[in-house]
């Protein structure tokens, strides 16, 4: 009995601290689990726009590989011509993504109208130097690198616009004047884009205008003379210019001249049908064996829409989606802490990306007439990538000034309680 009972005390004082360890070592994982999720809380800036963003990044790269090696290997003997590109424009992007992360929100209020000058120089310079392609003067060409002038001078604009409703919004909601004033830059930037031409990039900055001038608190008769004026000038720009209206009257029907002015529209149509629910699978496309013109630029959904299906583009329309929420409700968050320049810039840019990502992929489906637009980070195409790639950090800095401002209000306020309580 003596031995058995000095047995069992002996195995219970050996196996006692081994279940304390285990348990001491349970309690410390889940404290730490649950001081990563306060640190989460704390984060400084949002890492879903970072991942939003690198995820497009992957599929545009890979889509961009898939859709561009047939004419790489036509064109420039090497199908690796366009993957390697857009590589080194997202490297770039990233490049330019670090500096600009570093730059204040101030720094951007402050020099908005000299952006918006660079961007009209930018404008004017393409259309002296400007590279042609398929009949449009929209490349400035320096050496190896290709600028396309319409991309900075969309968020240079969309910056001073920001600026200008934050010194002007009470005259916006009040006066005719204050209302019309950003709407002459509009026109003088719509001339020298008509100049090129580039009606695609005038719709976008018309509706982003439109939209950020409403979220400002314009009256009501004001939008509906801005909206009956624009659609005239815009229904007779497509009426006096033959490609144009060939362009809307092709997308109502592009089946009566499929090998003419229907032709993209047609291939780009027969993409989507063949991709059904869950696509061909990668590579697989046959409307990229250059049935399909500009298919990893213009056209590089209705590729992914072949090879990945529905399922592939409702992906990729969540993503896009998501982005767009998240700079929305940036925008909220930032005018309901009173930084109306980041609020209105957040609310730009959000409209912005909808309605360029609605077009792009309404146009590839047959749903709106061929504008142009990229995808925005998807498309192959070096200054739509830098320059989305720009709007996205500018809602990342957004998003940490206003996080450091509510942790600088917090501790404020903690030390102003300490300081009551040690005199209490």
């Amino acid at each position: 009995m003596t031995t058995s009972t000095t047995s069992t005390k002996t195995e219970n004082q050996i196996q006692l601290p081994f279940f304390q360890e285990v348990l001491s070592s349970l309690v410390n994982r889940f404290n730490h689990f649950s001081s990563a999720n306060v640190n989460q809380d704390k984060a400084v800036f949002d890492r879903s726009l970072v991942v939003i963003a690198l995820v497009m990044y992957m599929v545009g790269l890979i889509m961009v590989a898939s859709s561009s090696m047939p004419v790489a290997e036509r064109l420039f003997n090497n199908p690796f011509h366009f993957v390697i590109r857009h590589a080194i424009y997202i490297v770039l992007s990233l490049g330019i993504a670090g500096v600009a992360l570093q730059i204040p929100m101030a720094w951007w209020q402050k020099n908005s109208g000299y952006l918006l000058m660079f961007g009209m120089f930018l404008l004017v310079t393409v259309l002296f130097i400007g590279r042609s392609v398929n009949g449009s003067t929209r490349w400035i060409g320096l050496g190896p690198i290709t600028i396309q002038a319409a991309e900075p001078a969309k968020l240079f604009f969309f910056c001073y616009l920001a600026a200008y409703l934050v010194r002007r919004r009470d005259q916006v909601m009040e006066d005719w004047r204050g209302f019309a004033k950003p709407l002459v830059v509009f026109g003088i930037l719509a001339g020298l884009l008509l100049r090129q031409p580039d009606l695609g990039t005038i719709i976008v900055m018309f509706v982003t205008t439109f939209g950020l001038l409403f979220l400002a608190g314009a009256k009501l008769w004001q939008f509906t003379s801005l909206a009956s004026v624009g659609v005239f000038l815009l229904s007779m720009l497509a009426v006096f210019e033959p490609y144009r209206w060939r362009r809307i009257t092709s997308f109502l029907d592009p089946w009566q001249d499929p090998f003419g002015s229907g032709y993209q529209l047609t291939q780009s149509l027969m993409a989507y049908g063949r991709g059904e629910v869950f696509g061909q699978g990668l590579g697989n496309s046959i409307q990229k064996l250059e049935y399909l013109p500009e298919a990893h630029t213009d056209f590089v959904m209705a590729v992914l829409a072949e090879e990945f299906g529905f399922i592939g583009v409702a992906f990729i329309l969540l993503l896009s989606m998501t982005l767009v929420f998240k700079a929305l409700m940036l925008g909220k968050k930032a005018l309901a802490k009173e930084k109306f320049f980041e609020g209105f810039f957040a609310y730009a840019i959000g409209i912005w990306m909808c309605f360029q990502a609605a077009v792009n992929v309404g146009a590839s489906a047959g749903m709106v007439p061929t504008k142009g637009l990229t995808m925005p980070l998807i498309s192959y195409g070096g200054s739509s990538m830098i320059i989305m790639t720009l709007a996205v950090v500018i809602l990342i800095r957004i998003d940490h000034e206003l996080r450091m401002q509510s942790i600088q209000a917090t501790s404020s306020k903690r030390k102003e309680k300490s300081v009551e309580d040690k005199n209490d």
